[in-house]
């Protein structure tokens, strides 16, 4: 029986060492670089990082998922999800109504709205009503775009792919003013004094909403598994903390 029972052993072990390790699976991401500071690239280890990074990679661990990022233009992020070169956008994106009827959204992780930004040595606090006639700049593919250009009331809506871009000929007077996600253009200018630009006191934003994670609709067990992660991650407080980190 001894005999017996060793063989066996000696068995399941050799087995053990030759069958294949199963790899988790690996999630392809979708991140832009120009999103600070829910996505972009660290300088010192050109990798891609942010709050929104560090929430996909929590996600990941969460549902036993391997997470590998492709930087992709924040335009380009909803056409490569839908034709699977990604699996999943991890970025400052608003779940809005028209975005939906391409793609399904998590569970809403952060909720903000665009805000308006000018010279620091401009001392108006401009309405929007003050810029009638105005050329004023927005980034292209967001929402608050098109409610800009759905005014009618300017003399020309910028579109710009970035918003250091927009900063730029905000700064250099080529454009009246400047629209961005708030996070995005407050964080910017905390870290850089000397930007030379401020935000509009008082700008109510036309497009508030909520920050979700895209997946494509032909993909819902990823999006099952991600809604789960995120409502563990809410429930221990991670998720809070992982903002909190970037100043959000």
């Amino acid at each position: 029986m001894r005999l017996k029972t060793l063989a066996a052993a000696i068995t399941a072990l050799a087995i053990g060492a030759v069958a294949p390790a199963f790899a988790a699976e690996t999630v392809k991401v979708g991140v832009t670089t120009t999103g600070v500071p829910f996505t972009f690239v660290d300088t010192s280890s050109q990798k891609p990082t942010g709050a929104m990074v560090d929430l996909a990679q929590a996600i990941g661990a969460e549902a036993g998922l391997a997470t590998e990022f492709e930087v992709v233009a924040f335009s380009a992020l909803i056409p490569s999800l839908t034709t699977g070169k990604i699996d999943l956008i991890s970025a400052g994106m608003l779940a809005t109504d028209k975005r939906r009827e391409v793609v399904d959204f998590s569970a809403p992780v952060y909720t903000y709205g665009e805000t308006m930004f000018v010279p620091a040595d401009e001392p108006a606090n401009y309405t929007l009503d003050d810029l009638k006639g105005a050329t004023i700049g927005a980034q292209v593919g967001t929402t608050f775009a098109d409610a800009l250009n759905a005014r009618g009331t300017f003399g020309e809506v910028k579109l710009y792919d970035s918003i250091a871009d927009i900063m730029r000929d905000v700064k250099l007077g080529r454009i009246k003013a400047g629209f961005g996600d708030k996070p995005i253009v407050a964080y910017q200018i905390a870290q850089n004094p000397k930007i030379g630009l401020r935000l509009v006191d008082g700008y109510q934003p036309l497009k508030a909403g909520d920050v979700a994670l895209a997946v494509s609709k032909e993909n819902p067990a990823l999006l099952e598994k991600v809604n789960a992660a995120i409502a563990k991650l809410k429930e221990s407080g991670e998720l809070a903390k992982i903002f909190a980190k970037y100043g959000l």
